[in-house]
């Protein structure tokens, strides 16, 4: 290997995880997002790159890019998606690093699950510029360069998507580990055990439960809202579809989570989140797609970790 193919190899290592990182928070599907960067290889394999004066700069302007154009497809997909939509779960903790360090509480916010749905709600121009200014601290003339526009329009794209995402309610707050490992361990047992009176005690009165099952399997095309009808609802897919499957703590996104493994397999990766009334919302990320990722990285460990924060 030549001299120059190893400098290039290197300068694309060194912000390999950058890159993913962008792609990601702006298509909220990590397969696309991988694509994306092996993509970015390419690119970068067929361009003089002695001539590149900032080799990170030139490739997140590419993959910022090619996020864009692929979120703008994607967006006409869903509208035909069987069911309710979800993000792509990415496993995150000591034993992986797709996402990078999500040591401080603004960069597990940034993966988080409630944002990356609040993002859903941008234009491709803005979710864009907001991923690049917000999780990467990129300046206004930056995210210019990055997007391809003037940085008076970078401005005003990253200022009107801040003001949106700001105004939208968010589900979502700090967590401590014991204690969410604690109320899914009651969670749990209610539902298994079919009581729904416990399992109503533990649920919000205004707890949603949303499954992602892209019509691949079978689950709820829509989302369920109320403690009954949650509470109901979670007790009879698990009489009908649980047999076998156990429930694993992990993280994931940033926050702690449930993977529940069938003999087949990782069925699921489940968000829990809380408040001082109880389980707020549910999320069942259940289509084998969207698993695909996941299921990667735990082969490259050779198991599933157990929840360490």
């Amino acid at each position: 290997m030549r001299t120059t193919d190893v400098d290039g190899l290197a300068a694309f290592q060194r912000v390999r995880g950058r890159l993913f990182g962008i792609a990601y928070r702006i298509l909220g599907t990590a397969s696309d997002a991988d694509e994306i960067v092996q993509e970015a290889w390419l690119r970068w394999q067929g361009v003089d790159q002695q001539s590149v004066k900032d080799p990170g700069a030139f490739l997140a302007k590419v993959v910022t890019n090619l996020s864009i154009k692929q979120l703008t497809s994607a967006r006409a997909r869903r509208e035909t998606y069987v069911g309710e939509w979800l993000p792509e779960p990415v496993l995150t903790g000591r034993a992986f690093d797709e996402l990078g360090p999500l040591e401080l509480v603004g960069e597990r916010e940034s993966v988080s699950f409630a944002l990356l749905l609040l993002l859903e709600r941008l234009s491709p121009a803005e979710r864009a510029a907001y991923v690049l200014r917000e999780a990467f601290a990129y300046s206004h003339r930056e995210v210019a360069e990055l997007i391809g526009t003037s940085e008076a329009n970078a401005r005003q794209l990253a200022s009107r998507a801040a003001k949106r995402v700001a105004a939208e309610p968010r589900r979502e707050r700090r967590v401590d580990p014991g204690e969410w490992r604690r109320l899914v361990e009651r969670f749990i047992a209610a539902a298994k055990l079919g009581e729904i009176g416990e399992l109503e005690a533990l649920l919000a009165e205004d707890v949603v439960a949303r499954a992602d099952g892209g019509g691949k399997v079978v689950a709820a095309r829509n989302a369920i809202a109320g403690r009954e009808r949650v509470a109901r609802y979670l007790v009879g897919a698990l009489a009908r579809f649980g047999a076998g499957i156990e429930p694993h703590f992990a993280e994931a996104n940033g926050r702690p989570a449930l993977v529940a493994v069938s003999p087949e397999g990782v069925a699921a990766v489940c968000f829990v989140e809380y408040d001082d009334r109880g389980v707020i919302d549910l999320e069942f990320v259940m289509n084998p797609d969207k698993l695909t990722f996941a299921v990667g990285q735990l082969s490259r460990i050779g198991g599933l970790p157990d929840l360490t924060w």
